[in-house]
């Protein structure tokens, strides 16, 4: 082989930085350690995304001034109701986040597609190892809600896991058509389903708006329609194994995700085809799960949920009680009444924005929206491509989520979130001080 091809072949090859390799293993080490809630997982991929930061000396910036501003307001409150120790996790949180976005700036644009590549199949993984779980009823990954049998992966909560899949389903969908990238977003929106997640759907739809609205309805809906039919099928098989009352049916869960993901990967070849096809499959899919579950599923397609309402009410009295400065970290925790169930209390009240604003109070509410204005700001000065299309529509996604989940006490939701702004920062073509601009 010749010196010029040698040196041609090292040019089209895409390699992964070491800092963006470290976060990649933050966000595997939160996605094995039940989404880094508990103190090992927490500690594991706060320190390698900590180091990642070290290695790639990323210049400061507002997102960074404002990440470090909501973490010393949080020490602050901690250190005046005497539980700075309580404050520790809302600095981690912010730090990964922060840290996760400003070393994922740092890539060019073909590490950039390989990296959210990566993020899709972590995602894809875990909407796979769901789908086991219901079929094989594996306890630990697996949570039981209204007699449904929900996934919840390794990540061991079904909202959590529904939050990742949904932002790394839209960023899949604009990534290069393939074989491999048509398979992970099959399996992602499967997984969705699999979760029975509210929240999650909820929030992919929100992606899916961006995405056309940045990205354009005819692409988006060509991308989309192909997986998301083919989840209809895989998940309609599933069904009958997520009652806890009947037995499993592996046999049929297995073959409707085989047939979901030839529907996934050969519709886009049925030409004028796909139209009539695409509809029969969803009035199909819609028909079966209505005559033969709805008695088990009209409690996932409601929209009410007393133990959040009653979450939310005794959230806001604590809020008319120390609006600006909060009740301090950790301090959230919230009794309510729930009729002929008696006393209830949660320790989350299932929204972010409520939860910091009764634990931090308006000004921590305003600098956590402060980091949220500074990376959409950031990322709209990167706006122009695919990529940055899917990469904001996945940081919408989380933000939707976090409005019905406590997905920013969760590592990995907070590594993704950043890796996804990352990705839609401003870019250069060798990488060089990408991201570092002030926002």
């Amino acid at each position: 082989m010749a010196v010029a091809d040698v040196v041609g072949a090292r040019r089209d090859s895409v390699a992964l930085p070491v800092p963006v390799l470290l976060v990649v293993a933050g966000f595997a080490a939160a996605v094995v350690a039940q989404g880094g809630y508990y103190l090992p997982g927490r500690l594991l991929s706060g320190l390698l995304v900590g180091v990642a930061v070290v290695l790639a000396r990323p210049r400061p910036n507002l997102l960074a001034a404002l990440g470090g501003a909501f973490a010393l307001w949080a020490v602050v409150r901690g250190l005046l109701e005497s539980v700075v120790l309580s404050a520790l996790p809302t600095v981690a949180a912010a730090g990964v986040f922060v840290g996760a976005a400003l070393v994922a700036a740092q890539t060019d644009q073909a590490q950039r597609e390989l990296l959210a590549t990566v993020v899709a199949g972590v995602g894809a993984l875990i909407g796979f190892t769901g789908w086991v779980a219901v079929v094989f009823r594996v306890p630990s990954w697996t949570t039981v809600a209204e007699g449904l049998l929900r996934a919840g992966s390794t990540l061991t909560y079904p909202n959590a896991a529904a939050a990742i899949m949904a932002a790394a389903t839209v960023l899949s969908l604009v990534l290069r058509p393939a074989l491999l990238t048509a398979v992970l977003s099959f399996l992602l929106c499967a997984g969705i389903g699999a979760t029975m997640s509210r929240a999650g759907v909820i929030a992919l739809v929100a992606g899916l708006l961006v995405l056309c609205a940045f990205w354009g309805v005819k692409k988006t809906l060509t991308a989309a329609t192909p997986p998301l039919l083919g989840a209809v099928v895989a998940v309609g098989a599933l069904l009958p194994s997520m009652r806890v009352t009947d037995e499993p049916r592996p046999l049929l869960a297995v073959t409707g995700l085989v047939v979901g993901a030839l529907v996934a990967v050969g519709l886009p070849k049925l030409g004028r085809f796909v139209v009539p096809i695409a509809v029969l499959l969803l009035v199909t899919g819609a028909g079966v799960a209505a005559l033969g579950f709805a008695d088990r599923l009209a409690t996932r397609v409601s929209f009410s949920s007393p133990d959040r309402a009653g979450a939310t009410g005794a959230a806001l009295e604590l809020v008319s009680r120390a609006p600006l400065l909060g009740t301090g970290p950790g301090n959230g925790s919230f009794f309510f009444e729930r009729g002929n169930a008696g006393s209830r209390v949660m320790r989350y009240v299932h929204n972010e924005y409520l939860q910091v604003l009764v634990e931090l109070g308006a000004v921590g509410l305003l600098l956590a929206l402060g980091v949220v204005a500074a990376v959409l700001i950031a990322m709209w000065r990167g706006r122009g491509t695919s990529l940055w299309a899917g990469a904001m529509a996945a940081v919408v996604v989380v933000l939707v989520h976090s409005g019905f989940d406590f997905l920013w006490h969760l590592p990995v939701a907070l590594i993704v979130a950043g890796l996804c702004a990352g990705l839609g920062f401003p870019s250069t073509r060798d990488g060089v001080n990408e991201g570092t601009t002030t926002a």
